[in-house]
């Protein structure tokens, strides 16, 4: 088994920054890819961005393309940096991982979450 902990979430005006970060425990060898997901009130969980643990590739949502980046910090922590952030992006993230080395965009293909983060981007 695999346990996700997100942190770093908040307030923020548009326009700017906020790092969330995700840490692992358990089974982390099992992590072929850790993703981030969001959900905003009254939609569904939609995909922002995935990293596979071994080669270091991502993968973005075209709405978080060129704002947000993935970066594995080591064998079980994977950040989501986010800069210009607008209102839109107002969701709690979670963080997720799959066994499988390859990223897909379907929260169903993931075995594992975390609980969530809540950011608000305030316009």
């Amino acid at each position: 088994q695999v346990q996700l902990v997100e942190s770093g979430g908040g307030w923020v005006q548009a326009g700017g920054s906020l790092r969330l970060s995700c840490d692992a425990s358990g089974r982390t060898l099992f992590m072929g890819v850790m993703g981030w997901f969001r959900q905003a009130p009254g939609k569904e969980r939609e995909f922002v961005g995935a990293i596979m643990s071994n080669s270091r590739a991502t993968r973005y949502s075209d709405s978080v393309k060129g704002r947000f980046t993935i970066s594995k910090i080591n064998v079980s922590t994977a950040d989501l940096q986010m800069d210009s952030l607008k209102p839109e992006d107002t969701a709690v993230y979670y963080c997720a991982a799959r066994r499988q080395a390859t990223i897909k965009e379907d929260a169903g293909q993931y075995e594992y979450w975390g609980q969530g983060t809540q950011v608000t981007v305030a316009s």
